[in-house]
């Protein structure tokens, strides 16, 4: 019946996308919802809210950094074992997880000594200054401790959705939420632990999510299950799940670069009376960002399961169908979220912090980062198409193109242009969404659109 269940050849493509897409989004959702509300409760501690609040927009790119690494070994994997699992291969789907899951542990352990020995450097690298810098230190010093619980939650759930299991995963997030959501205010004000009250809030929520992530890719429900024999470090595996994990690696790490070098530039132009509000609004701006791109990223990687499936049996009539559903699905998403921070910018600002200094920038910079944000939703179905056929090539290159290749120069150049001082560097997200957005679907509808076109394989 399980079998049956995750076989994404029969039935309704929409149906298919959608079951896994719904519980997805909710998942993310509700941890985007978490992380906000860790930010709300800081901003509005008493006496010191905004410059905690701010402090964690300096810890951010760290978390970016963290989620890059869960990536490269979850969404490169993910996709190569509904590949193999497509073409009937479970035992390489189950070594493609095997080794995902020891390559998530490596990969946590380096990352937590590299933070360990550099936090103070990196934080005021990214943007920090003496009155930020302490809260973010004070958070990082116990978020970094479960690194290794946050990579698998984030790096195996993956796992669990493409083997159709859409609300289990979901399950792994919402389980971790409640948890937060439920020790954030007692840790935080009852306790009166602060910021390091927020910090262990998510610590434990991550170790149950990872909790159960291991049992049940573990456990009998499984088709594919997690086994010591499956277990490895093969290095030709760990090579293409990174060369097809790249795409949300370089998604996250670009996202970690971008508040990086917005918020140095942020300090810069505002100077001492002005820098840490900017940030401070940089940060609220990402925080909202968080929230308004997660149905089309749900919609997106919901897909990536379906389309990967098809792709592995031959059915290439059923990829064509899931590039067209998930191309207007998606966009009337993003345009409707898109409506909802361009009306009521203030709305969000008021979420984190209620000082009008931060209101007053915040609505401003606001509206002119998401002028263009419904033109996302094209490099999203661009990029996760990529990924879900293991054209890892072309997802990468798509995900460099918009952050590096256009987003940061622009960051550097728009502040000179016509006056735009630190405006400039909240403006260059509008352009690149259009340029980023346009290049990378038209480039898959070219390419991928066309190879899709060829006759289905018959079942053997």
């Amino acid at each position: 019946m399980e079998q049956k269940k995750s076989d994404f050849s029969r039935g309704s493509v929409a149906k298919n996308i959608l079951s896994l897409a719904i519980p997805m989004t909710v998942a993310q959702l509700t941890v985007v919802l978490y992380n906000m509300v860790d930010r709300a409760f800081i901003g509005h501690i008493e006496d010191v809210g905004k410059d905690a609040f701010t402090g964690m927009g300096l810890v951010m790119p760290i978390t970016y950094i963290i989620t890059a690494f869960a990536n490269l070994s979850g969404m490169g994997g993910a996709p190569l074992f509904s590949i193999a699992r497509g073409r009937g291969d479970d035992k390489q789907a189950g070594r493609i997880m095997g080794n995902a899951f020891v390559y998530l542990i490596v990969l946590g352990v380096l990352q937590m000594a590299v933070y360990y020995l550099f936090l103070d450097p990196i934080l005021y690298l990214v943007g920090g200054s003496p009155d930020t810098v302490p809260y973010a230190r004070e958070y990082a010093l116990i978020y970094l401790g479960g690194t290794i619980p946050v990579m698998i939650s984030l790096g195996m759930n993956p796992f669990i959705n493409a083997q159709g299991f859409g609300k289990t995963g979901m399950m792994t997030v919402v389980l971790g939420a409640v948890i937060n959501l439920v020790l954030d205010p007692i840790f935080i004000f009852t306790f009166d632990m602060g910021v390091q009250g927020a910090a262990w809030a998510t610590v434990i929520a991550q170790v149950v999510s990872a909790a159960w992530v291991v049992v049940f890719l573990a456990g009998r429900r499984a088709v594919v299950r997690l086994e010591r024999r499956s277990l490895g470090f093969s290095l030709p595996i760990i090579g293409k799940i990174s060369g097809l994990g790249l795409t949300g690696f370089t998604f996250s790490v670009t996202n970690s670069i971008v508040q990086s070098v917005g918020n140095a530039l942020l300090q810069s132009y505002g100077g001492a009376k002005m820098g840490d509000l900017y940030v401070g609004a940089m940060t609220a701006i990402t925080s909202v960002r968080e929230i308004i791109y997660q149905p089309i990223r749900g919609l997106t990687q919901g897909a990536q399961p379906v389309m990967g499936y098809n792709y592995g049996a031959g059915q290439y009539s059923r990829v064509r169908q899931c590039i067209r559903f998930v191309t207007w699905s998606t966009l009337l998403c993003s345009a409707v979220t898109w409506m909802a921070v361009l009306i009521f910018p203030e709305f969000w600002v008021l979420i984190f912090n209620d000082d009008p200094a931060l209101l007053e920038v915040g609505t401003v910079t606001m509206r002119i980062y998401f002028a263009a944000f419904v033109m996302m939703g094209f490099q999203n179905i661009g990029q996760n198409t990529f990924v879900a056929l293991g054209r890892a090539k072309e997802a990468v290159f798509f995900s460099l193109f918009r952050k590096v290749i256009l987003v940061v120069p622009l960051m550097f150049l728009l502040p000179r242009l016509w006056n735009l001082g630190a405006y400039g560097v909240f403006a260059a997200e509008p352009v690149s969404d259009i340029v980023g957005g346009l290049a990378s679907y038209c480039t898959m509808m070219l390419t991928v659109g066309r190879a899709m076109k060829q006759p289905d394989r018959l079942p053997e």
